[in-house]
């Protein structure tokens, strides 16, 4: 697929979109009408961004998605409701347009398949700790789960030991972050950390952070848990 080098950029609050997934989204704003208006007469594609939260006005996040518009219908107000899939994390360059929408001139990333015994260590820690979090209180629907990691096959039943099997069958640790962090981190923030962790090894080492808190909430019965790991932050050297 040719991804062109300037791309429209949809500014949202607190979500993340992660390669691969899908995201139902409303388009009520004009410029944002006119945003989509143009993607499905040319490439059916535009970047989401999070809002930056250290920015008073409107910024996005450096590190955002490329997604690829699934479908769309439009109201009779001129509202649409569309299914955006996520394809591929996008570094945002300057800003080449404003008005009606605002672009950005963008850089694909793309993920190192390579395994490390580093990688494999942090694939099985974080293993267990999806599968503690599972078999806890969590109201994640498991065959979901299940469906993403199979690439949408659907199994008759649904069980914990299933959907582990289906995430050890995923051979990109980087796909596997995503997809983990995008079903069982409610925060935001660490969201958006996994996201911006370019590197799939430091991706993972930030996941297990992420999910030992969760496990730990959970099983310490507290409301939701504002923290963002041991480390504050993306400490990556990009």
């Amino acid at each position: 697929m040719l991804i062109p080098d300037r791309m429209g950029v949809m500014i949202l609050g607190e979500a993340s979109l992660f390669p691969q997934a899908m995201m139902p989204l409303f388009i009520f704003e004009p410029r944002y009408r006119s945003m989509l208006a143009e993607s499905l007469q040319t490439h059916r594609m535009f970047c989401l961004a999070m809002q930056r939260m250290d920015a008073v006005r409107e910024s996005p996040t450096r590190i955002a998605t490329l997604g690829l518009v699934r479908a769309s219908v439009q109201n009779p107000n001129g509202t649409s409701n569309l299914v955006l899939q996520g394809l591929i994390r996008v570094r945002l360059g300057k800003i080449v347009q404003t008005r009606p929408f605002r672009k950005h001139l963008i850089t694909p990333i793309k993920d190192t398949p390579e395994r490390s015994p580093e990688i494999d260590a942090l694939l099985g820690r974080s293993l267990d700790l999806v599968e503690a979090r599972l078999r806890q209180d969590q109201p994640v629907p498991l065959d979901l789960i299940r469906q993403l990691a199979g690439g949408g096959q659907r199994l008759p039943e649904t069980r914990v030991e299933d959907c582990i099997r289906a995430l050890k069958a995923i051979r990109e640790p980087g796909r596997y972050a995503d997809l983990v962090a995008a079903l069982l981190l409610p925060n935001p923030m660490a969201r958006q950390m996994i996201l911006e962790a370019v590197d799939p090894e430091y991706r993972l080492r930030q996941l297990v952070v992420f999910l030992l808190a969760e496990v730990n909430r959970a099983a310490n019965g507290d409301g939701d848990d504002e923290s963002l790991g041991a480390d504050g932050g993306i400490g990556e050297d990009e």
